[in-house]
């Protein structure tokens, strides 16, 4: 068997010898779109996290049996085609589910605690030069209490909601599908949700109804101080709109994920006056070393069950 990994940089130094028991293994760190075709022509099976197959791909390659994305989304294969052909598609679900709940606090806490500053008013000698031994100038709040919304109540929404009701917090959730189903949380309007909460998670796909979901209209719901962070996917927010109400309002957020990735240069967000309520990682909220671990044993269960 011959199977190609096309883009084996997004597993990091993860270990993928595990391949090798099916057959002939060629590795490509990353794949350009012009160097797709050339690399899975004579593939049996593919694995791409990102790469997009094309139904054009997949009719020059008479091999393929089964096209392994290794992801939860779907989008960068052409699903109707690979029926039409007789060639098999999986994904992988549930992987990064306790890796994306951790990020999510992550990076609550670092905007909510001022770690940027006060981690670098010690290191540049600020505080050594201080009169008392504390420094109260950037006030932080407990979670305990507080109002949690969640845009999209999936297995990570709901994970980050049982974290958020431990701590104390008052849990809702808006329904994107629209979807009525008994839950232990209140299901809320997007704009109650909007208005009330004080610290507001999105773990949406993003879709003809989660597109644009929150543009400037939405987010001027929010209430002052407020907490917005998304973990979902880019284009669920309008960048350019947190890049206008960050200086407009006292609201921060958190971006593990962008509209374009990597990110533009020249990006509005990168031009805010007000950084110190901005944290922007680049998509890493999946990436704990136990969460790739998980990933590839799972991808190598989906060609093992298929042959």
């Amino acid at each position: 068997m011959n199977i190609v990994l096309l883009d084996t940089l997004t597993f990091g130094d993860s270990d993928l010898s595990g391949f090798n028991r099916f057959g002939s293994v060629t590795l490509f760190e990353t794949t350009a779109p012009h160097e797709t075709q050339e690399r899975i022509t004579d593939a049996d099976v593919i694995v791409t996290n990102k790469v997009v197959i094309t139904k054009e791909h997949m009719q020059r390659c008479s091999a393929l049996k089964l096209i392994c994305i290794a992801a939860t989304g779907m989008n960068n294969v052409d699903l109707v085609a690979a029926e039409e052909l007789g060639i098999e598609v999986k994904n992988v679900a549930g992987y990064s589910t306790d890796s994306v709940i951790q990020h999510t606090f992550s990076m609550l806490f670092y905007l909510i605690g001022h770690s940027r500053y006060y981690d670098e008013s010690v290191k540049d000698g600020s505080y050594s030069r201080s009169p008392i031994f504390t420094d109260v100038s950037h006030p932080f709040f407990e979670v305990k209490g507080k109002k949690w919304g969640i845009i999209g109540l999936g297995e990570i929404g709901r994970g980050v909601a049982n974290v958020a009701r431990a701590f104390g917090a008052e849990v809702s959730y808006f329904s994107t599908s629209g979807a009525a189903r008994k839950e232990e949380y209140a299901s809320v309007s997007l704009e109650e949700l909007l208005s009330e909460s004080d610290i507001i998670s999105i773990h949406a796909p993003l879709n003809e109804k989660t597109q644009n979901l929150l543009d400037y209209e939405q987010l001027s719901l929010c209430k002052e101080g407020a907490v917005v962070l998304n973990l979902g996917r880019g284009g669920i927010i309008n960048e350019d709109a947190v890049a206008r109400i960050i200086d407009e309002r006292e609201l921060a957020f958190g971006l593990d994920v962008l509209t374009k990735e990597p990110m533009i240069q020249n990006h509005s967000l990168l031009s805010v006056k007000n950084k110190e309520r901005l944290y922007i990682t680049p998509h890493i909220a999946w990436t704990s070393i136990e969460a790739r671990e998980k990933l590839i044993a799972k991808i190598i269960q989906n060609i093992k069950s298929s042959f």
